[in-house]
C-alpha cells in the first residue's frame, strides 16, 4: 500500500473583478517567466521537485553531487535510543511540572529539572530524517563544482522538472529530474559520454541523524556510520538499500535502463557507487520508501514526466490566479514573482497529510517537527487559492488524528474538550517546553479552517466532517476562560504566552489578539450548531458574551491587559509579533459584542509603523500587517509591507528566515499568499480586487475573505 494517493481535485472558481478570462497559454507564459535559473549552487536553498509529502532538493548538477541538500518526506523520522542513566526508560516516565493556575495546580508538559534526560529526549525526538542523497561520482578524481564550465540550471515550475547542464573535461553533461506527483519516486536522466568512458557514475549515500535544533542548510551527518548500517542487494539493472539507523529503517530502490554494477560502501561511509556500462544515456528511477512498504514502484522514466506535467498544469490552471504582467512597475513584477514562486513552493513543501514544518521539506527547523499555531499560516492559503484538495490532505484529518491525545491533555489539566498542542510530532505528542505548554492561540485555528471550507462547500457533509473537532475545541475554549469574580468577566490567563511569546507568563492576562480570536472561534462554533439545528452549549454563549474587553493603552490596542511600558520606543513591548494588528486583518471584525473601534485600530497601526522593531519580527508579520492595511484602506502601505526590506524572498522564491530562524521560513510564503488573495478577492462587504489604480490587473478564482 502506498502512503498517499492522488486526491480528488475539487476547486471553487469565482471570477472576481476579472476583465477577461486568463487563458492557459497566458498562465503558462507568466508562470514560466519566473522559472529560477542558476549558474552555481546556492549556499542555503536547493531547487526542488516534489509533491507535498516528498521533496528532492538539488544543487546545480540537478542532484546532491556537491551539496547535501535534503530528500525529505512526511514519514521519514528517527528516534535516538531513550536515555537510561536515570532509570527513565519510556516517554510515559516524563511527569512535567505543576504550575499554579487560578488557585489550583495544573500539570504542564514542561521540562522538569529532575527529569532532564527524558525531557531533552522528548524535545529532540523524533527528528525528521533526510532519507538519502543521489549524486554524480567521478572515480579517482577530487572534483569540485569549480571544475565545471558553462554551468546552467533551470527549474521549470509549470511542469515540475529541473534541467541542469555543464561541461567537464571537454564533455557535456546534462541532467533532468522529475518527481512523481503522488508517490515518493524520482526520475533522473543523465546524458554524457563520460558514462561510456567510465569517468562518471552515480552515488547513493545515507546520512545519520543528529540532534541539532535548526539543522540547515543540510540535514544529518555524512561520512559517519555510527549506529547505522545499510544493507544492499543488486542485479545488473537495479539495487535495493535498507538503511538501519538505530531501530528505524528506510528503504531506497533504484532501477536503471542499462546494465551496471553497484559497489560499496566506501570505507567509513554509507556511500555506494553505480557504474553503468554501454550507453551515454542513463535513466534512473528511484523509489524512497519506509520499512512498512511491501514493494518498490518503478514506473517508466517517461511516465513520471507525463504525470508531473499533467499534475502541475492542472494545479496552475485550476486554482486562483493573479495576472500583473501588463503592469509596467517594478513593485508589481516583484510581487508577481513572489506570488508565483510561493505557489510552487507551497505545493512541493506544504501539501502533506501532516501540518508542514517551518522549513518545509528543505531542511529541519525545531528538529523537523511542526507547530500547530503555524498550521494556519502554512495551509489556509490553499483554501484561499481554490486548492481545497491540497488542504484536505491535512485538515481536518490532523485534528481528527490528534483529537484523543488533545482531549487527554485537557482532561489531565482539569479542562473540558480538546487542548491542541504546539511543537508536535506525527503522533500528536507536544514537545515539552514552557512556551509549548502555555501558548493558546492555536486553538481557534480549527474554526478558521472549518469556516472557509463551509463557505466553499455549505452542506451537511462539511458540517458533520468538522463537527467533532469544532465541538471539542469550543468546549476547551469555554472551559479555559476563567470567571473573574471582581470584574464579572471571563479572563484568558495567566499563566499563558500570547502570540509574541516574549512576555512573563504569570502576568500575561487578556491579550488582545487571543481575546478577539476566542470570540471569533466561539462565534463560528455557535453558528456551526445552529446550521445543524441542534442546541448550542450554554457555556459557549455565556463565555463569548462575557469575555473581557480588548485592552487599550494610550488609545491603541495593547499586547495584553495592564502591560507596562506599552508603546515605549526600544522596549520589549514593541518587539516580536505585533499580533494586535491581526484582529482586523487576519480576523474579520467581530460579528457579536461591541464593534471594533476603528479609530483605535488606525492609531494602533500608526504606532506599529512608527515604533515596532520589525527587524526582530518574523516574515508572516508583514502579511498580517498588510491585511490590516488593506482593511483600513491604505493600499500603498499594504504593498509596502509585502515588499518590506525585512521580508526577503531569494532567487528561487524561498522566504529567508532572517536573524532568528534558518532559511527557508515557509509560513512567510503562506502569509504572502493569504494577503494577496485578500487583495484579489477582497473581504465580506468590500469585494476586490484591491490593487493600485495605475496597475493593470486581472484576477480569477477568488472569493472574499471573512
Amino acid at each position: 500500500m502506498r502512503l498517499f494517493t492522488p486526491q480528488t481535485l475539487i476547486f471553487v472558481l469565482l471570477d472576481v473583478g476579472a476583465a477577461a478570462e486568463i487563458s492557459t497559454a497566458q498562465r503558462r507564459s507568466i508562470v514560466r517567466s519566473f522559472n529560477p535559473h542558476r549558474n552555481a549552487s546556492s549556499a542555503t536553498t536547493p531547487l526542488q521537485v516534489g509533491n507535498g509529502n516528498f521533496a528532492f532538493g538539488a544543487d546545480v548538477t540537478g542532484l546532491q553531487t556537491f551539496s547535501n541538500f535534503a530528500v525529505e518526506s512526511s514519514w521519514a523520522w528517527h528516534n535516538f535510543s531513550l536515555p537510561t542513566t536515570t532509570g527513565q526508560t519510556s516517554p510515559s516516565d516524563f511527569t512535567g511540572l505543576d504550575w499554579w493556575t487560578h488557585d489550583r495546580l495544573v500539570n504542564y508538559d514542561m521540562p522538569n529539572p529532575a527529569e532532564e534526560d527524558i525531557s531533552n529526549w522528548l524535545i529532540e525526538n523524533p527528528q525528521r530524517l533526510s532519507i538519502a542523497n543521489i549524486g554524480l561520482h567521478f572515480p579517482g578524481q577530487n572534483v569540485t563544482e569549480n571544475d565545471f564550465l558553462y554551468k546552467s540550471q533551470e527549474l521549470d515550475i509549470w511542469e515540475g522538472t529541473i534541467q541542469s547542464s555543464f561541461d567537464y573535461n571537454g564533455s557535456k553533461v546534462s541532467v533532468q529530474v522529475w518527481c512523481h506527483p503522488a508517490d515518493p519516486v524520482v526520475g533522473i536522466q543523465i546524458k554524457s559520454d563520460l558514462l561510456i568512458s567510465g569517468d562518471m557514475g552515480v552515488f547513493f549515500d545515507f546520512p545519520i541523524s543528529d540532534t541539532i535544533k535548526f539543522d540547515a542548510p543540510y540535514v544529518g551527518v555524512w561520512n559517519d556510520t555510527t549506529n547505522s548500517t545499510v544493507r544492499m542487494q543488486s542485479t545488473p539493472e537495479m539495487a535495493s538499500f535498507e538503511h538501519l539507523l538505530d531501530s528505524d529503517i528506510n528503504r531506497l530502490g533504484v532501477k536503471w535502463n542499462a546494465e551496471g554494477s553497484v559497489s560499496g560502501p566506501l570505507a567509513g561511509t554509507n556511500r555506494f557507487i553505480l557504474t553503468p556500462t554501454g550507453s551515454n544515456t542513463l535513466q534512473l528511477v528511484a523509489d524512497f520508501q519506509p520499512a512498512s512498504s511491501t514493494h518498490y514502484n518503478f514506473p517508466a522514466f517517461e511516465s513520471i514526466g507525463v504525470a508531473s506535467r499533467e499534475w502541475w498544469e492542472n494545479y496552475w490552471t485550476s486554482g486562483g490566479f493573479i495576472d500583473l504582467s501588463a503592469t509596467d512597475n517594478v513593485n508589481a513584477t516583484e510581487l508577481q514573482r513572489r506570488i508565483i514562486l510561493s505557489q510552487y513552493l507551497v505545493a512541493v513543501n506544504e501539501a502533506s497529510y501532516n501540518p508542514p514544518q517551518e522549513s518545509g521539506l528543505v531542511n529541519n527547523g525545531w528538529y523537523g517537527k511542526f507547530h500547530l499555531e503555524m498550521f494556519l499560516w502554512h495551509s489556509l492559503q490553499f483554501a484561499r487559492w481554490g486548492h481545497y484538495d491540497l488542504l484536505a490532505r491535512s485538515a481536518p484529518g490532523t485534528y481528527q488524528r490528534f483529537l484523543q491525545s488533545s482531549i487527554d491533555r485537557a482532561t489531565a489539566q482539569g479542562y473540558e474538550g480538546a487542548r491542541w498542542g504546539k511543537m508536535t510530532d506525527p503522533t500528536g505528542r507536544s514537545a515539552p517546553g514552557e512556551i509549548n505548554a502555555l501558548l493558546i492561540w492555536q486553538q481557534p485555528h480549527v474554526m478558521h479552517f472549518a469556516e472557509y471550507v463551509y463557505r466553499a462547500f455549505p452542506n451537511q457533509d462539511t458540517l458533520q466532517e468538522w463537527d467533532e473537532v469544532v465541538t471539542a475545541t469550543a468546549d476547551f475554549m469555554a472551559s479555559y476562560a476563567w470567571w473573574n469574580e471582581t470584574t464579572k468577566l471571563y479572563d484568558l490567563g495567566p499563566p499563558m504566552y500570547p502570540v509574541s511569546e516574549n512576555t512573563s507568563p504569570n502576568s500575561t492576562i487578556n491579550p488582545t489578539f487571543e481575546l478577539a480570536y476566542w470570540r471569533f472561534g466561539l462565534d463560528v462554533a455557535i453558528q456551526w450548531k445552529e446550521r445543524q439545528h441542534v442546541s448550542v452549549p450554554e457555556k459557549w454563549m455565556t463565555v463569548r458574551d462575557n469575555l473581557a474587553p480588548l485592552p487599550i493603552i494610550d488609545d491603541a490596542y495593547a499586547v495584553y491587559e495592564g502591560i507596562p511600558d506599552m508603546w515605549k520606543a526600544n522596549s520589549t513591548t514593541v518587539q516580536d509579533h505585533p499580533a494586535m494588528i491581526g484582529i482586523y486583518g487576519l480576523l474579520p471584525p467581530p460579528s457579536t459584542g461591541a464593534p471594533l473601534n476603528l479609530t483605535t485600530m488606525r492609531h494602533t497601526a500608526e504606532l506599529i509603523k512608527e515604533l515596532w522593531d520589525l527587524g526582530d519580527s518574523y516574515g508572516w508579520d508583514f502579511s498580517m500587517l498588510a491585511m490590516n492595511s488593506l482593511r483600513l484602506g491604505d493600499l500603498d502601505q499594504a504593498i509596502a509591507y509585502l515588499l518590506d526590506p525585512y521580508y526577503v524572498f531569494d532567487d528561487a522564491g524561498y522566504a529567508e528566515g532572517g536573524v532568528r530562524v534558518p532559511t527557508p521560513y515557509m509560513p512567510d510564503a503562506g502569509g504572502l499568499l493569504l494577503a494577496t488573495a485578500m487583495m484579489a478577492g477582497g473581504w465580506d462587504g468590500d469585494e476586490g480586487p484591491h490593487f493600485p489604480e495605475d496597475w493593470n490587473v486581472t484576477v480569477e478564482g477568488f472569493s472574499p475573505s471573512l
